[in-house]
Order: structure tokens, then sequence, then C-alpha cells
């Protein structure tokens, strides 16, 4: 179990169904989001997904990349094979997340899984609301604080 890892790629979309462009930092609204992010207000207002899953993947889609998941934040080095709902996650020194869910349904008709061939989100993303809000930047630490990990 590896409780630090790191922000590797940070990615929004304006709009639901539509691939994630990186960005090098974003703002992280408290119980709202992510600004300029499709899905700021749901739920579901942050989508974390490891990027070590990307090897089960690589060998079919050797072009796949962080955000075509539509995962908004792509982490390395921390595990969340051991998440559970209610679970908390620091970043840097001001973003707190509650794991809201882990995995998600996917569809037949699923638009990732069309774009790229499979979908891992399903079986190894996470979703997340803004407990506290800041900014985010590539590179920033994160870790996990007051869970069961």
């Amino acid at each position: 179990m590896t409780e630090y890892g790191e922000v590797y790629r940070l990615s929004i979309s304006a709009r639901k169904g539509s691939g994630k462009s990186n960005i090098g930092e974003v703002s992280f609204i408290e119980n709202f989001g992510i600004v300029g992010d499709a899905h700021a207000g749901s739920e579901r207002q942050v989508s974390l997904l490891p990027f070590e899953a990307f090897d089960l993947v690589r060998e079919r889609l050797p072009d796949v990349k962080p955000g075509d998941f539509a995962e908004n934040i792509t982490t390395r080095g921390i595990d969340f094979s051991f998440s559970t709902v209610g679970d908390q996650l620091r970043i840097g020194d001001g973003v707190r997340l509650v794991i809201t869910q882990i995995g998600k349904e996917c569809h037949n008709d699923c638009q990732i899984r069309q774009a790229v061939g499979d979908c891992i989100m399903p079986r190894l993303g996470i979703f997340a609301s803004i407990a506290e809000g800041g900014l985010v930047r590539v590179g920033d630490r994160i870790r996990w604080e007051n869970s069961s990990v």
C-alpha cells in the first residue's frame, strides 16, 4: 500500500461525454467541483485514475494518454485498491477530497469505451467531492488523510 503519490496530470472538459484537455493547474471549489469542468456541481465532482492503470490497456492502445478515460486527476504512485467511500485525500497543502464512489457503471454505449476500446474507470477509477478547495498543480503531492487505507 502506498500512502503518498503525485498529481501526474490534470484534465478538464467543458462538455460531458467529450475528451478532456490536459492543463497545468486548476481551481477546486469546495462542495462544487473543478472550475471549467462539466461535472462540477454533481456528486462525482472529481474523478481520479492511477497512471499505473494505463499499463492494462497500453498493449492494445499504445497511444492512450491521461484524460482519455475522462478522469480529472491522473495520479502516480498512490494505491487506490483499498480505498472505501468516505476516505479522504489531501492534495498539496490545501485541497481535501472525500471519496464518494468507487468505480462506475459502464454501459455498452459508453463513449469512452467506443472511443478507446476499453474503459478502466469502472474497475479502477474513484470519484470524490471537494471538502476543502484550492489550487491544484501537476506535480502536487497527494496523500491519504483520515482514511481506512
